[in-house]
């Protein structure tokens, strides 16, 4: 969702007559888009700030202006702070309010040395205030759903993102045309509850993610479908059909479980048993055999027993996840769990993030192992890091390096598998 926020930023400035710099020390007007899920990327950023502060006073000696803006969730989260730990801010504003940047870039020209602070929760969507999303290359994200209502115990982003809401299908379908007119093969549907999406069709009819999803897959020159983040609780017997029906819709799914514990699920406030995450999967590989799963997971939560990580470690075995993200638990003030009690020892979380991690990595080099020898289309989307190299990704996500030309960019295309590492692929294209 940053990504995609950053890009629809990047628009806007456009607009106004900005270019990209080609390095910090020569950009105007500097902007940081921020995550808030966890303590280590807030703190970064302060970190980061810190260091523009340097350049931006470096600046100033040769007098130049330098305007820095921050930009996302961490801005709801610490409000009025952000003024107060980096004043050389310029502006700070939420995820719902960034189209609001022009008018504060025209008040902070007018009235000088002011930092501006916007973390309203505006009542009409940001969606029917940003310029048309633009072509980013082979592949692009497309954003259709925002906010969360699920309140899970752990979680800051119904606090930072709001409650949710859907973006009209009439206006998703248009945004997904243009996108493919200007190039894109694979489009990634993007909300942090993506599948409890509830947009109207043109006749004010209510519609799920399904209908939506089928929809697009009839749009002429859209070759691939993603979407992700997943619910468990939301994952419908429709939604699974499309796993079986719709040959654009890649074999590949983030369907986050972090506990394998029934005790620990309900303390997260999670609307899902391990049981019923398993009724799903079992759905999902019925309608599609090669589908690949990964997942979120979060150890040391408060209360996790022994017992309970073994509950975690079993549910592993039982789904075998081709690729997984897990996370110590983190506290974030606000949020119910930040104030439970029976909190887990920061060593011990460490070890249990160390054994799982361990079991993960080990599936996830084991599947890329068994891929080799395959052949895959690939997107590829970028250069490598190598001369002569070019780097994309198969059906499952997984990150793929080729010998080959710029000309197969933004192109699919069949590749042999040769190798399959940890965390990539290597292959001859075809």
């Amino acid at each position: 969702m940053n990504v995609y926020d950053s890009g629809r930023i990047a628009v806007i400035l456009e607009n106004m007559g900005y270019k990209a710099a080609s390095k910090v020390e020569e950009a105007d007007l500097i902007i940081f888009n921020t995550c808030h899920i966890r303590e280590k990327a807030a703190e970064k950023l302060f970190s980061d700030l810190g260091r523009i502060e340097i350049i931006k006073n470096e600046r100033a000696e040769r007098g130049l202006e330098t305007i820095i803006g921050v930009v996302g969730c961490v801005v709801q989260a610490e409000n009025e702070q952000i003024a107060v730990r980096a004043p050389y801010v310029n502006f700070a504003t939420g995820p719902l309010t960034y189209y609001r940047i022009p008018e504060i870039l025209q008040r902070i020209a007018a009235e000088k040395n002011i930092c501006v602070i916007d973390t309203d929760f505006p009542a009409e969507s940001k969606f029917d205030f940003l310029p048309q999303n633009k072509c980013s290359g082979g592949c692009s994200y497309l954003a259709i759903q925002e906010g969360c209502n699920n309140f899970c115990t752990y979680c800051i982003v119904p606090y930072t993102r709001g409650v949710e809401t859907s973006r009209p299908i009439e206006d998703i379908i248009a945004e997904a045309k243009r996108l493919v007119e200007g190039g894109t093969l694979e489009i990634n549907l993007l909300g942090q509850n993506v599948n409890s999406y509830h947009g109207e069709d043109a006749n004010g009819k209510e519609r799920n993610l399904a209908y939506l999803l089928n929809k697009l897959s009839e749009i002429d020159g859209l070759k691939r479908l993603r979407y992700t983040t997943s619910y468990p609780a939301d994952m419908n017997d429709e939604l699974i059909a499309c796993h079986k029906d719709l040959s654009k819709l890649m074999p590949y799914l983030h369907l986050p479980l972090q506990s394998g514990s029934d005790k620990i699920l309900k303390a997260m406030n999670r609307r899902h048993t391990s049981g019923q995450y398993l009724n799903i999967v079992e759905k999902l590989k019925n309608a599609n055999p090669r589908i690949g799963l990964s997942s979120d997971f979060i150890v040391g939560f408060p209360g996790e027993t022994d017992d309970d990580f073994r509950a975690t470690m079993d549910m592993v075995e039982k789904v075998n996840y081709i690729q997984a993200f897990s996370f110590k638990y983190s506290r974030r003030a606000g949020t119910p769990a930040a104030v439970y009690p029976n909190q887990v020892e920061e060593k011990v979380k460490q070890k249990r993030l160390a054994v799982l991690q361990d079991d993960l990595f080990s599936r996830q080099l084991n599947f890329n192992k068994e891929c080799v020898g395959k052949i895959m289309p690939v997107l590829f989307e970028s250069k490598g890091r190598k001369n002569g190299e070019i780097f994309g990704r198969t059906p499952y996500m997984q990150t793929l390096v080729a010998k080959g030309g710029l000309e197969n960019l933004n192109k699919i295309k069949n590749v042999e598998i040769t190798s399959g590492g940890m965390n990539s692929l290597n292959g001859v294209i075809k």
